[in-house]
């Protein structure tokens, strides 16, 4: 039984159970068939790369106040991050991994460090 490559139709030769006639033709059926989910999950994540960079260049102390304007300026999507604290007292942290902030009164917003 001859079996055909399902990437470019080429005759696989070797193992019984391979699929593919070439390491290349493996990397592009996969790439092809992750495309539309790596597209999102890679603009996601650069999306959160940038709200990191943003948070820890406003925030060199570890602990600061800074104003909505100066993150909108800089480019700051307030809709993505990667996780939310909530303290006893009822306080709601948002964070991109370790750099965080906390809406204040006003525009203002206090930026911390997770130790």
């Amino acid at each position: 039984m001859e079996r055909a490559c399902p990437e470019c139709g080429d005759k696989i030769i070797g193992r019984a159970d391979k699929k593919f006639c070439s390491d290349s033709c493996r990397n592009s059926h996969n790439n092809n068939q992750n495309k539309d989910s790596k597209n999102i999950m890679r603009n996601t994540n650069n999306v959160l790369r940038k709200n990191y960079r943003i948070l820890e260049g406003l925030n060199p102390e570890d602990k600061t106040r800074t104003t909505k304007s100066k993150l909108n300026a800089a480019g700051f999507d307030f809709n993505l991050f990667t996780s939310i604290y909530t303290t006893k007292a009822g306080t709601v942290y948002y964070f991109v991994y370790d750099q965080g902030y906390l809406p204040l009164e006003g525009d203002f917003y206090a930026l911390v460090k997770r130790a």
